[in-house]
């Protein structure tokens, strides 16, 4: 009696249940390949320590795919490792693929409280507003009016960098200066407002938000951005000190913003200060919503340019090092169009093949952002007859089919008009609106350094020549060397003499 009463209930059980199940099941998806995952944690195995944008290439190539698959803890994430399949996505269906991944450390009012930072937000109303803010400013006819600034601030550079031939640490030395010369320049493009050196406290305000938020927006380096609900522990509750980190950081980044901010509005003209002139896209803005857009356009202003533009120069240093060669026909061809010990202006660029095409290598071999900044998918989509679910993060990763030797440093390539720039500055909606801005600073840059300065291999106690080992520095977004040995110094007494006598601004 009691097993007949019981396949009765196991009999009706089944009958409420079926339905439900196959009312609500899923269909199957058809990921693009991917490599041995595991229960619940997935793929993270699969996730090296470094290099990422390296591995991602080598998983693709044993997957015999450009498009891989991961998933890790939950999280969705798809890696593209060819131009092809970056411009099909986020280019040709950019309105699908122009989101951002979700960064609870970040966005979380109650963590770093920096949802409207113009990075990561996402394609809403007030991010259509910056775009159009900025490609006014910075679009390719714009930039050319900042071109005197540009030249007066590496000009400055180059006499900062005869301060230091001789200097214990030499990387820490022109690292440090090259990201006070460009950080300097963005802060009087957006803000008008000139430091005096590395100690401004503006200066280090900005550049201290901008590391923060490169580290709370590499996933890995917090947990809460796999899983958010971790933001709802209560902070007596062990392992939360990641939180008291973020509310810091928050803290820290208003005061950067705002002060900054409030020095303009009684200063001079500047990129911001005009749109107080009364810019049509204001107008229909509160003081307040004002306020808090232009902030975050100065702040991005800054940061988008600084940190891109110094990462190349350190990587351009590193190139020069590693292949003289390259840097000797650069400074001959310098030298013949131009003429020698002479200050190069951004009006000789198209005369420069050759440091054009020497940039294009530096930004392809060494990209600031080697996986790009990650878009999202926000709406359900196929591509190759796989599919790709809605929140999937998309990263790039590196095109290895346009580029033959891609491990080589030769800027000839880019004689072939069939091998395509490399995508540096993003794809499709998201693409950097200040790519021209970024161009022309690493072109004046580029020429001006290799025009005065010879960089080289350091020596030993022997005499004999030091080859650097090329490391990342772990756990940030953004590219980073790790320090190495060199040395540099003027190619003559008459290029050193040419900038002492060069005029301060």
């Amino acid at each position: 009696m009691n097993n007949t009463r019981l396949d009765l209930c196991v009999g009706l059980a089944a009958l409420v249940l079926f339905p439900c199940w196959w009312l609500t099941r899923k269909p199957k998806v058809r990921h693009p390949p991917s490599p041995p995952s595991l229960p619940f944690v997935g793929n993270l195995f699969s996730i090296p320590n470094d290099n990422e944008h390296l591995a991602f290439l080598k998983l693709g190539e044993q997957l015999k795919s450009d498009i891989v698959y991961l998933e890790i803890l939950g999280q969705k994430i798809i890696v593209l490792n060819s131009a092809e399949a970056a411009s099909d996505l986020l280019d040709k269906r950019s309105v699908l693929y122009s989101d951002r991944p979700f960064l609870p450390m970040v966005t979380n009012s109650d963590l770093m409280n920096w949802s409207k930072n113009a990075s990561i937000i996402p394609p809403n109303d007030i991010w259509r507003f910056y775009r159009r803010i900025m490609n006014n400013w910075l679009n390719a006819r714009a930039v050319t009016q900042f071109s005197v600034l540009q030249e007066r601030r590496t000009r400055s550079l180059l006499r900062e960098l005869l301060r230091g031939m001789n200097h214990a640490q030499p990387f820490e030395f022109v690292k440090d200066a090259f990201f006070f010369a460009m950080g300097s320049s963005m802060l009087q493009l957006a803000y008008g407002y000139k430091p005096q050196n590395t100690e401004d406290q503006f200066f280090q305000e900005a550049q201290l938000a901008f590391h923060n938020i490169f580290l709370a927006t590499t996933q890995t380096n917090f947990y809460v951005n796999a899983f958010p609900a971790l933001s709802y522990f209560p902070d007596w509750f062990p392992g939360t000190g990641w939180k008291r980190t973020a509310r810091e950081w928050g803290v820290q980044q208003e005061k950067a913003k705002t002060e900054l901010y409030e020095w303009l509005k009684a200063q001079v003209p500047s990129l911001l200060g005009n749109l107080f002139k009364g810019h049509k896209l204001l107008a229909d803005l509160s003081p307040t919503e004002r306020d808090e857009r232009l902030k975050e356009i100065g702040i991005i202003v800054f940061g988008g340019g600084t940190d891109t533009s110094s990462k190349f120069l350190i990587s351009l240093v590193l190139a020069m090092v590693l292949n003289p060669h390259v840097q000797a026909n650069a400074q001959h061809e310098l030298d013949t169009v131009i003429g020698r010990a002479v200050l190069p202006n951004a009006s000789d660029k198209e005369r420069l093949p050759y440091i054009r095409n020497l940039v294009n290598e530096v930004f392809r071999l060494y990209p600031v952002f080697p996986l790009a900044v990650p878009h999202a998918c926000f709406h359900n989509d196929t591509y190759r007859g796989y599919d790709i679910e809605i929140g999937t993060t998309v990263a790039m990763g590196r095109d290895p089919y346009h580029y033959k030797d891609p491990e080589l440093f030769n800027p000839d390539r880019f004689l072939d008009p069939d091998v395509p720039k490399p995508p540096v500055f993003g794809w499709g909606r998201r693409k950097c609106p200040g790519v021209h801005f970024a161009e022309n600073a690493a072109l004046i840059a580029t020429a001006s350094l290799l025009a005065f300065f010879t960089f080289s291999k350091k020596r030993d106690s022997n005499f004999q020549e030091v080859t650097p080992r090329v490391e990342l520095e772990r756990n940030s977004i953004a590219l980073e060397l790790k320090p190495f040995e060199f040395e540099f110094k003027p190619r003559s007494k008459e290029h050193e003499q040419v900038l002492l006598a060069a005029i301060d601004e």
